[in-house]
């Protein structure tokens, strides 16, 4: 009884090397079977090793992913518009380049109308401000000077009141000289630039391709616990989407109506201060609370008067009520799980530990550990670590 010679296999390979008229290559021995099941240190490790090489990776590359998380984060909020286009009949590449192309649009207009203005108030900042520190430094002495008259010498002296003048002058001259790096400086121009050219052409590919990348990654998920994985990926998805939808929706609002309130006003810095007041909300109170104080700063130092300040608080207050009473509870209501506490030391934490990616980063990873807590707290409270009875007697 002779035995049949094994045939290599058909793999692509070994077709291609038929084509060519190159003999086949052997085929390969098949895997030996393995365990079915995996031990617990099997899984501890996996998850750690996954942790650890997702943080040095971000680490290791931080200089450079800043576009490539702006594109993923372009590519998760116009994914739900693409996937209604698509079941409208247009193919999901066209829908995915027409909203990025859409987008980047709307942002060079913003740009093209915005930046000249900007520019042009960074001039008068700069211009006004030795005026602004005389009319701050003018208005705090005459408050010293009143306060001292009030309490006597012993509360308020001389060289108190030189020093709040030079402090809030040196404040003043930073904040000025921040602005204008900040707008006109090479580095920003090229970090635009570079955000301009590389963004959209890999949120172009990533909203192409974002529904087969899901399945992707899906499929991957170990099938233990694939069911579990789901519903946390579902519940982080819930939370993240509308907490960063209507988070920026509020900050969009916001920065139309200070930049038109403190315009109105007739302070001369209304523009740019409002627009950065708006953008600051995205951090809660903190950003409120910074615009305030600066807004009113300027403010003293261009009208001179508690009058012209009452009107720049009055623009915040209203603000506020309408951000916490109006626009706030419609666009977010009580569908985030996100505490404005866990929000700020997320933010904080991610810009010390990567800088600006490590904001952009901060939310998406607060919400999926705020998930994760609210997880084990349930396992937790349905335990018997929680619901063992107390010993009772002796």
């Amino acid at each position: 009884m002779t035995s049949e010679t094994t045939k290599p296999a058909a793999t692509p390979e070994n077709r291609a090397r038929v084509t060519r008229g190159e003999p086949r290559l052997p085929a390969l021995p098949p895997l030996a079977p393995g365990p079915r099941t995996a031990t617990r240190a099997q899984r501890t490790t996996l998850v750690l090793g996954l942790l650890g090489a997702l943080l040095f990776l971000i680490w290791l590359f931080s200089a450079i992913l800043t576009p490539f998380v702006l594109a993923g984060c372009i590519a998760y909020f116009l994914d739900p518009v693409a996937t209604r286009l698509n079941r409208i009949g247009i193919p999901r590449g066209l829908a995915a380049l027409l909203l990025v192309a859409g987008l980047m649009a709307a942002a060079l207009l913003a740009i093209l109308l915005l930046y000249p203005l900007l520019i042009a108030q960074v001039g008068t900042l700069l211009a006004r401000l030795p005026n602004y520190v005389a009319g701050i430094g003018g208005a705090i002495q005459e408050g010293m000077v009143a306060l001292e008259k009030r309490f006597g010498p012993e509360v308020m002296d001389t060289r108190l009141r030189d020093l709040a003048v030079s402090q809030v002058g040196a404040i003043l001259s930073f904040l000025g000289t921040a602005a204008t790096r900040l707008i006109g400086g090479g580095y920003a121009l090229l970090s635009v630039f570079t955000l301009v050219v590389v963004t959209p052409v890999v949120g172009f590919y990533l909203l192409r391709d974002w529904q087969r990348i899901m399945r992707r990654i899906e499929s991957w998920l170990p099938r233990r616990y694939a069911s579990t994985l789901r519903q946390l990926a579902q519940e982080t998805d819930r939370v993240l989407s509308a907490w960063l939808r209507g988070q920026l929706l509020c900050c969009a609002l916001l920065c139309a109506y200070y930049a038109i309130g403190l315009s109105a006003v007739g302070l001369e810095l209304g523009l740019i201060l409002g627009l950065t007041s708006g953008v600051l909300s995205f951090i809660p109170y903190v950003g409120s609370m910074t615009g305030l104080g600066t807004a009113l700063l300027l403010a003293l130092g261009q009208f001179g008067t508690w009058e012209g300040v009452g009107m720049v608080a009055a623009v915040f207050v209203t603000g506020q009520v309408v951000e916490g009473y109006i626009i706030y509870p419609r666009l977010l209501g009580h569908r985030v799980e996100l505490h404005a506490v866990w929000v700020i030391f997320a933010l904080f934490a991610g810009g010390v530990a990567f800088g600006f990616l490590g904001v952009l980063l901060a939310v998406p990873m607060a919400a999926a550990l705020g998930v994760l807590a609210r997880y084990w707290l349930r396992r937790y409270l349905e335990s018997p670590l929680y619901l063992d009875p107390p010993r009772t007697g002796s």
